[in-house]
């Protein structure tokens, strides 16, 4: 059962926020947002070894801005799921490598940030191979292409490997290959709801808005 976890705000050796003693750009955590991009590249190289040497896949990664800090959100997922103890021991790992790549290299992130490590909500499309594959006995709606136009398609996922992906749809089972399919999306069945944990998104603090996300 896929449960969702978050990671607190990592701190210097103090123990308070750590802020960026570099120069302040248009971007209100200082740093231009030219070099946003960049943040995310280097984020990227840091945290997704360690996720990988976890066991899991960096299904994620993105930097938006809350109030007068950045909050670096990493979505991790796994075959099976991924509880909250593990989720835990994820953000702690990243955590720490963060704080080594700054003392290494300096700032990764302009000014004060927040981290917050969780599993991948319902809501999240499917558009990889693992992603169907994790989704096998849920209900799902895809768009089928062909060169007779689009259509919708709604069907339960039977099964799924790294070619294709086997549906029970209303008019029986079909098979459809990755290229012909859009992004999946899972169909909540309250009926189900009971039995599985479907997952939320990860909440922050109310009294602070995300603005200008960027991905």
């Amino acid at each position: 059962m896929t449960q969702r976890g978050r990671a607190t705000r990592p701190t210097g050796p103090s123990g308070r926020p750590r802020r960026s003693d570099g120069p302040r750009g248009a971007d209100r955590g200082g740093a231009p947002r030219g070099d946003l991009a960049a943040r995310r590249t280097r984020l990227r190289e840091v945290i997704e070894p360690v996720v990988t040497a976890a066991g899991y896949d960096l299904e994620d990664l993105s930097v938006s801005r809350a109030g007068r800090r950045h909050v670096v959100r990493v979505i991790v997922d796994a075959d099976g799921g991924i509880n909250l103890d593990a989720v835990a021991d994820v953000s702690r790992a990243v955590s720490a490598a963060l704080d080594a790549a700054e003392e290494a290299g300096g700032d990764i992130v302009a000014g004060e940030y927040q981290l917050e490590v969780s599993s991948p909500g319902v809501d999240r499309p499917l558009t990889l191979p693992r992603h169907w594959r994790r989704n096998v006995g849920r209900l799902v709606k895809v768009t089928v292409r062909s060169e007779a136009g689009d259509r919708q398609l709604t069907g339960r996922v039977t099964a799924a490997d790294d070619e294709r992906v086997e549906l029970e749809s209303d008019a029986g089972p079909v098979t459809h290959a990755y290229a012909e399919l859009g992004p999946g999306r899972v169909q909540v069945e309250f009926s189900r709801l009971d039995d599985e944990d479907l997952g939320d998104d990860t909440d922050i603090d109310d009294d602070e808005d995300l603005e200008d996300e960027e991905r």
